[in-house]
Order: structure tokens, then sequence, then C-alpha cells
């Protein structure tokens, strides 16, 4: 489906287009997160000084893009995104790698990483550029683990339905670069670490597994994640997250005294931008937050139930209204059909509301890509269920297969924008029109 311009004038409740007020408001909150409009606020008042420039992750272009504009002193170094996020750069070399599972593209980014870092002095300055997806990009096995251990038990981790900091949590205790160490490396010199959050609670130590920031969990933690969701543990791995040296530098470590953590972007600026938007558009707004977690069928009950107490009168806020929230959810995968976790929630939502008049909704990631797919989402309409059963499409068994993207092709409703080389998760909109129920 095509997507409207944000330069036109907003929609309005005399005559609403819900798709494109929902699309709209997509945008705006993914254009409050680009690095072309933050990024150089944050950038150091002395310019001119020469600097090492280094960072992973789907938006490390966009931001070395803006950084070489507002940077006019000497720049070197090297980033890493994800396949198809590259853009040409001028002063700073790019490499591309997998994601969301690593492979030797990202072993071999990060070992060129280090080497940059390498012997550096006091008088040196490192920016270190962070995004969503980097700690996937970045990933180099430590001692003792082979890149196919941590590529295993990646693949197994998305699958189980464990959180984002419980998948960090693992994958910083069996890298060599993450949770703190690419940080130690840089010591002496002085770091500026420009992070953009994907993260719920925007923790340094868990925006892509935290490479500069001091890690407070334990490599104890990490093995009971993978014993709690019954993964199958290579011995190299249990010896390793067993050996006190598997354990990362702790907050307070006196060795990353020289370094400054600046989160740019966040997942909350981008909501409260949509928000302003949905209220100038005529629009009551509730926002849920932007830290929603959860298996992604239950966050979407949890919110059908919300919109339909709304649409009856009863909510918080009366129609019409939008209501926005943001975060990352988990589909833990029992089927094997193809979607991510923003299909999963609409595909959820529409099973729970089953044809509501009136209500419609967006989920999308803010990165373009929902999962594996090549969408950043989907819409939700109100005869979405009717349009799916006409097709002989049963949500529910889809829902119960995690295959959720097949069915909003057939219908015509994925939400497909490319890479947008920006990451501040989810975005999902729930738009309530008056009069909706009899």
């Amino acid at each position: 489906m095509s997507n409207p311009s944000l330069s036109g004038p907003s929609m309005n409740i005399v005559d609403p287009d819900p798709r494109a007020l929902l699309i709209e408001l997509f945008h705006v909150a993914v254009a409050t997160a680009q690095p072309a409009r933050v990024l150089a606020d944050f950038l150091p008042a002395n310019r001119t000084q020469s600097a090492l420039v280094i960072g992973a992750g789907k938006a490390a272009c966009s931001m070395v893009s803006c950084l070489e504009q507002h940077w006019p002193g000497p720049l070197r170094g090297l980033v890493v995104t994800a396949y198809g996020h590259s853009e040409p750069l001028q002063r700073i070399e790019v490499i591309e790698a997998g994601h969301p599972v690593p492979d030797a593209m990202s072993e071999r980014a990060a070992k060129r990483i280090l080497a940059l870092v390498a012997s550096l002095g006091a008088d040196d300055l490192v920016i270190c550029l962070i995004s969503g997806g980097g700690s996937s990009l970045l990933a180099l096995p430590a001692p003792g683990i082979s890149l196919a251990d941590k590529q295993d038990i990646n693949r197994a981790l998305l699958k189980s339905g464990a959180t984002i900091d419980e998948i960090n949590r693992v994958r910083k205790h069996l890298s060599a670069i993450k949770g703190g160490r690419l940080g130690l490396a840089c010591t002496p010199a002085r770091l500026l670490t420009l992070a953009i959050s994907d993260v719920p609670g925007d923790d340094p130590a868990t925006i892509a597994s935290g490479p500069t920031a001091a890690d407070p969990s334990t490599s104890s933690e990490a093995l009971s994640i993978l014993q709690k969701y019954r993964l199958p543990i290579p011995s190299a791995i249990t010896a390793w997250l067993k050996n006190p040296v598997s354990e990362t530098p702790k907050p307070g470590d006196s060795r990353l005294c020289n370094n400054d953590y600046r989160i740019i972007a966040s997942a909350r600026h981008s909501l409260e931008a949509a928000a302003r938007q949905a209220q100038q558009a005529g629009f009551n707004t509730l926002l849920l937050g932007d830290d929603i977690s959860g298996e992604s069928r239950d966050v979407a009950r949890e919110h059908a139930a919300l919109a339909l107490a709304i649409a009856k009168g009863s909510g918080p806020v009366s129609p019409p209204c939008i209501i926005l929230s943001g975060g990352e959810t988990t589909v833990t995968v029992r089927g094997d059909g193809k979607g991510g976790r923003n299909g999963e929630y609409l595909l959820a939502l529409a099973n729970s509301l089953r044809g509501t008049p009136g209500i419609y909704a967006l989920a999308a990631d803010t990165d373009g890509i929902d999962g594996a797919g090549d969408n950043a989402g989907a819409v939700l309409t109100p005869d979405t269920w009717q349009r799916a059963r006409e097709r002989s499409w049963d949500i529910s068994k889809e829902l119960e297969n995690n295959n959720c993207y097949p069915l909003f092709r057939d219908l015509e409703d994925l939400l497909i924008t490319g890479p947008t080389r920006t990451n501040v998760n989810d975005f999902r909109a729930i738009l309530i029109l008056p009069h909706t129920t009899n």
C-alpha cells in the first residue's frame, strides 16, 4: 500500500481516512527518530578535532551520514549495518552483516572494530554510534565458543518467547565485545556513545547488548535464562558461563570512567510526536506507554478489551480517539507460519474484535522490518475479519500457526516501507471512531 506524504495537511475528523491517518502517524514517529533531526544536538562543541568512528545497528549509516555533515574535523573508522540498510558514506567505511542471526560478516566486523580501537591514547576521541540490531551485527564469540554455537542459541532464544532483556543478557555473556567489553577496549581514550534506543526503558546496558556500557547482569543469570526456556546448551557455553572470566564489567568500574553515553532518540519521543499529530487532527489520545512487553497475542487481547470499552463509552477516553503504545512484544513460536510480532499482534487483535465497526489499527516496527519479512507491519480495518473469511482464511487457526504475513498480504494490508534507517522499536495505534456499537 502507498504511504501518504507527511508534508501535506493533517487529517481531520470531519471526513477521516482511517488508513491514511494511521500510516501518517507511523511516519511521524519514524521521522522523529531520524538521526538527521536529532544527532547534531548531542555532538561536542569542538568538532574540529580528529575522531575515530565505530558503531553498529540498522541506523548506523544514517547516523554516520549526519555526523559527517556536522563534523568538519578529520574522521576515520568503520560501522556495521544490516544487509540492505547501507548507504554511501564520505569518510567512514561500512560493512553489512546478518540480522537477526549473526553471520561471518558480523564476526569480521567485530574483529576489525576491536583492532581499530587497540592502542589508543588518552588524547584520542572515539565516537560510537549504536542502534537497534547492533547486538547481532557486532558478534564475536567469547573464547572457546564457536559462531555456530552463538547462532544456534540466538535462533532458539528468538523462538522461545524470551524478552529482549533476557536475550541480551545471554548475548552479552557469550561475547568478546558486548556487555561493556568494547568500552574497555577503547580505554584510555575518551569515548562518546550516541545511541538510538530500541528497548523498553532505554537502558544503555540493553541497547545492542551494551557494547560500551557497564553491565549489571551476571553470567549465572545468563545460564539460568537458557535453563528457564529449556534450550539445548552446548558444553562449551556451559563451561564458559561457569568460568569467572566470563563476567562483564560492572557499574562503577573505573576503567569505564572516561565514557559518555547519550541517548539521542527513543520510543517515548516518537510516540509523543504521534500523539501531538493526532491531537492536532482533532482526536483524543491515550498513550499506554513506550515499554509494553509480553506475548504479542496477550497484549493484543488487553488492547482489544480497552478499545471495546472505549467504543461502548466506558473507557478512559471518548471517541474519536487514538490509543498509542510502543515497546517490544515477544512471540513464542508454536507453528510454522511466517510473520513478525506486529503482524501477530494485529492477528490476535482481529481475533478479539471480530469486525467491531469503527475500530482500526496499525502495528509496525519503526525499522521497517517486522520479523524476517519485507514489511514493517500491517493495517487492521473493521472488515478484516469478514474479508479474511471470504478468502477462506480462519484467523484463529492462522494465529495458532503464527501465520500473519500471508493473510495480510492476501488482504493487501501489509505496510511496506523498506528500511527506515532508524529504530525505536514497535509502534502501535488503535483508532476508534464514534458510534461503533449498537
